[in-house]
């Protein structure tokens, strides 16, 4: 799309320097120096071709050339005073290079945006009012419509730019999903039945077979979890939970959320995914090889709240403060603290042989502030 810019200001400068030379081909007569309007017509016309020739390649869009491009413009405004007759000059008579001379205000705007193209329209305005020695009303006019190319054009470009930026991100997402899509088939028609083939296999034979089955149905659900298509966000940047939560399920864990969305912003939807995450890893560790738990995800309106409970072994009160006490730092860290971050609260709640429930609640309102 900036080439195409590009090339549009190559056009317009050609158009521009038809009309002026059909102006000062008719009007050179009478001219103060009639061989100078000429002289200066050569100029225009191999300037344009120099410009729109080193403009078509990016390695020459230099800021020298766009200021260069911007004092030949000027000083063929000026130039007007010496060939054009005082006369002429005071009843109105326009400027040689007309509007041909706008086309260095858009190569301005193209290359630097809005503000480069209002600097550019700064420098011929300053050129037509020295070249008038006053602010007649057409001069003015045309000042106004110099600002406005340089601003409008400059706009453009920078619209353009981020367009082609937002396809380019889009075009590489769509490339990445479809390859994980490709890998994720693959290793579900090998690896993935295999590894359910083992965990119904070990399950039915009992004993050691039996733990290389459970293990091998955890390794399963993980990698079902890793090869799954990336949680997308909303179109208002929000992130749902439950996309984050549900592929945390496997054989020993169940995961119920709501059928509605469950909506955070993305580095809290994240952090209490994580600390859910954390939880169950705890489960796995210590809650026994038998033991099965389960997540809840309940949207609150002002709060978003999870659960995670086990039907483990369980442990005795006061078992974190002394893991923490002995710089075993898991659950302080990674769930109270990740939730804590977020203006939430995190409780641990268990009982030797009956289990344990981790409930983590994160406040909207709490959110939003922590986020500004």
């Amino acid at each position: 799309m900036v080439e195409q810019m590009w090339r549009a200001v190559g056009v317009y400068r050609f158009i521009a320097l038809l009309y002026a030379a059909v102006i000062i081909v008719r009007d050179h007569p009478r001219y103060a120096h009639p061989t100078g309007g000429l002289a200066v017509l050569a100029v225009m016309a191999a300037w344009s071709v120099l410009a729109t020739a080193a403009y078509s390649r990016a390695s020459a869009r230099r800021p020298w050339l766009v200021g260069a491009d911007v004092a030949v413009a000027a000083a063929l405004v000026l130039a007007t005073r010496l060939v054009d007759t005082a006369a002429r000059i005071d009843h109105g008579a326009g400027t040689l290079p007309l509007c041909w001379a706008a086309g260095s205000v858009l190569a301005c705007a193209v290359a630097g945006g809005p503000w480069a193209g209002v600097a550019g329209a700064a420098v011929l305005s300053a050129a037509d009012v020295l070249e008038r020695q006053a602010l007649p009303r057409n001069t003015f006019n045309g000042i106004v419509l110099l600002v406005i190319a340089g601003t409008v054009g400059g706009h453009v470009v920078r619209l353009v730019l981020r367009a082609e930026a937002a396809l380019d991100r889009a075009a590489r997402r769509e490339a990445a999903t479809a390859e994980r899509q490709r890998i994720a088939r693959d290793i579900h028609d090998s690896v993935l039945q295999v590894l359910a083939l083992v965990s119904t296999r070990g399950r039915e034979l009992g004993g050691e077979a039996a733990e290389l089955g459970r293990l091998a149905g955890e390794q399963e659900t993980a990698l079902r979890s890793l090869i799954a298509l990336p949680p997308t966000p909303a179109p208002d940047g929000r992130f749902d939970v439950r996309t984050l939560l549900e592929p945390l399920a496997g054989h020993r864990v169940t995961v119920s959320c709501p059928a509605q969305e469950v909506l955070l912003p993305e580095a809290a939807a994240r952090a209490l995914a994580a600390a859910t995450g954390e939880a169950l890893d705890n489960v796995r560790r210590h809650a026994g090889p038998d033991a099965r738990a389960w997540v809840l995800l309940d949207d609150e309106g002002e709060a978003v709240a999870v659960s995670v409970r086990d039907d483990g072994v369980g442990f005795a009160a006061g078992r974190l403060t002394q893991a923490a006490e002995a710089g075993r730092l898991g659950v302080a860290q990674s769930i109270v603290g990740r939730v804590g971050e977020l203006g939430g609260e995190a409780a641990v709640t268990s009982v030797p042989g009956r289990g344990t429930e981790v409930e983590l609640r994160v406040p909207r309102n709490e959110v939003a502030r922590h986020g500004r």
